[in-house]
This record gives structure tokens, C-alpha cells and sequence, in this order.
């Protein structure tokens, strides 16, 4: 139910913002810590131990998402000569870890699922250390940037709420059986309010010439970040099965776009978790979109072969 509930908040949100205006930026950070606390409780020590004996999906998926992701996010923002009232947040949004939405992407998409799982946990636990100085590296020269602060913030709101999660699915399970079922509710009740708070507050600035002028850019940072995460795992040195590509795919394309609008809210300013927020609804749709896609049992080179027959060969050999 995630990308119609997502769907339905970004409608709500922009037609009667009073929807969401009530909620302010001190609740974001329980509301993603809540999301936090539905990846932690899902975690247990055997999946960081299964992170030592696949090393090379892993790193690949590391190198997708924390170098060639931000680089795309620049590079995205500087060809559409984005505005300076959304460049930081729109950075920013590209440089925080993979959201937890792609573990059921690879689900549908018949990807590795558990790869996705490890993926997405360790990443998220990574960030506290990588996002801020990512940040603090592409945009502090645009806005400045307190990466210790924004480390801080993380480490709150991420690691904090995961770490309780593992230790209670680890020595609690009967709570974690009673918890367990309410979750996957709770996190959708937590991304619509971090989603339609900056996007009702900035209604009219989203609306505004120079707001529209985002969309394209947002999906185009997205439809690439989809491509680049699934090729790199076929370059022939890493060549890795059609499953693993699908997740790297899943996991780059969509990423924690709520965490990137919690920290833009507090250290960017409202206006820069739009950027945030506009992606949380890209990523949702089309990243869903494309693992149904895959699960049907259709393939990539299926469907360039029938808008380019000539390369179908080629791919084959």
C-alpha cells in the first residue's frame, strides 16, 4: 500500500495543506525513528556475519550508493541549472543511504532480497559517518554545513532506533512478535508525515514556476540512479547474477529520502527538504514500478532489444 499511500499524501498535502501543516519539525525525528525502528527489529548478529562472506555485492553496493549516487546528484543539479532555493537539499538527498522500501522492491522484483536487507542496514548504519561528510564536502562551500552536528542527528534518529530493534529481536522476541505486526503501519504513518509537512509548508514555492521546474530533474536523478546501480554489478570484472543486479538497482534508485528531508528541516532550512520530499514520491513509484516489471519476468535487454533489435545480439555474446 506504500506508493498509493505516498501518492495520496503528495495529492493532500498540495491541495489542502492544512493536511499536514501541523506537523511540525520537532516531530520528524520520532516519526523517522519510528521507520528506523521497523529496519532494526527485522535485523539479527547473523546478518552482519553474512556481510563478511559477501563482500563483493556489498561493495559494489556501497560504491553505487555513496560515491557514484552523489556524483549523479551534482551532476543532475548542475545540467538542469537547479535553484539555489533547492540545490543543498537536493544534494543532500543524494547522499544518504538506501530506504528500507527497496527490500519489499526486491521482494516483487524477485531480486536477493537478504542482500537487500544487508544492504540497506548497513548503509543505514554507515551514514552516521558518510552522509555528513559527504554533505559537508558537495554543498558546504553552497551552505554551510555542521557535519559533527548532523553526525549527531543520525546517530540519533538511525542508529539509535536500529540498535534497540536488533537488541530486541535479538534477547526480546516476544515483544518483537507483538511489535512486529503494527510495524510495517507504523512506518507508513511516519514517511506521509515527513513526506507532507515540507511539501504543505512550501505549497506555494512547489507550485511556483520554479518548483515545477524540479520535477524533471528529481525523476531524471532517479530513472539514472536505477541504471547505473543495475550495470555497474554486469561491468565483466564484477559481473554479478541478474538477481544481485536487480537489488544494487533497487537499492540505488531508492533511497531514505526521509532522512535526507529531516536533515535538510534542520540544518538547511523547510524550503530544502522539498527536494526530499518530491523524491520520496519518485523513488516510491518508480522503483515499484520497475521491480513489478522485473517480476513479471521481463528483462532489461527484453525491452531494449525491442526498441533497439540490433543490440540484442550483442548483449547475448
Amino acid at each position: 500500500m506504500l506508493p498509493f499511500v505516498v501518492a495520496a499524501t503528495a495529492v493532500a498535502a498540495l491541495a489542502q495543506p492544512a493536511t499536514f501543516t501541523w506537523v511540525s519539525k520537532e516531530l520528524y525525528a520520532p516519526a523517522l525513528g519510528g521507520i528506523m525502528l521497523s529496519i532494526g527489529i527485522k535485523l539479527s548478529l547473523d546478518d552482519f556475519a553474512l556481510a563478511f562472506k559477501r563482500p563483493v555485492p556489498l561493495s559494489i553496493g556501497f560504491i553505487a550508493q555513496y560515491m557514484l549516487k552523489p556524483a549523479l546528484g551534482v551532476l543532475v543539479a548542475q545540467v538542469f541549472g537547479m535553484s539555489q532555493l533547492f540545490y543543498a537539499g537536493f544534494v543532500l538527498t543524494s547522499c544518504v543511504a538506501g530506504a528500507q522500501l527497496s527490500s519489499y522492491g526486491s521482494f516483487l522484483s524477485k531480486g536477493d532480497v537478504a542482500l537487500s536487507i544487508l544492504l540497506t542496514s548497513s548503509t543505514t548504519i554507515a551514514s552516521v559517518l558518510i552522509t555528513p561528510l559527504l554533505t559537508g564536502l558537495l554543498i558546504g562551500s553552497v551552505v554551510p554545513v555542521d557535519a559533527f552536528a548532523m553526525s549527531k542527528s543520525i546517530m540519533q534518529v538511525v542508529l539509535v532506533p536500529v540498535t534497540l530493534g536488533l537488541v530486541l529481536n535479538t534477547y526480546a522476541k516476544p515483544v518483537v512478535s507483538v511489535l512486529q505486526p503494527m510495524m510495517p503501519f507504523v512506518a507508513m504513518v511516519c514517511t506521509a508525515m515527513c513526506i507532507g509537512s515540507p511539501l504543505a509548508i512550501n505549497r506555494a514555492q512547489i507550485l511556483s514556476a520554479e518548483g515545477l521546474r524540479l520535477v524533471l530533474p528529481v525523476l531524471t536523478f532517479h530513472a539514472v540512479a536505477f541504471t547505473v546501480g543495475y550495470w555497474i554489478s554486469k561491468i565483466p570484472a564484477l559481473r554479478q547474477e541478474e538477481e544481485v543486479s536487480r537489488t544494487i538497482s533497487l537499492c540505488t534508485g531508492m533511497q531514505s529520502s526521509t532522512l535526507a528531508g529531516l536533515l535538510a528541516t534542520q540544518f538547511l532550512g523547510t524550503t530544502q527538504a522539498v527536494p526530499a520530499a518530491c523524491s520520496v514520491v519518485a523513488m516510491a513509484i518508480m522503483g515499484l514500478c520497475l521491480a513489478s516489471f522485473w517480476g513479471s519476468g521481463a528483462r532489461i535487454k527484453d525491452l531494449l532489444s525491442l526498441v533497439i533489435p540490433e543490440i540484442s545480439p550483442s548483449m547475448e555474446a
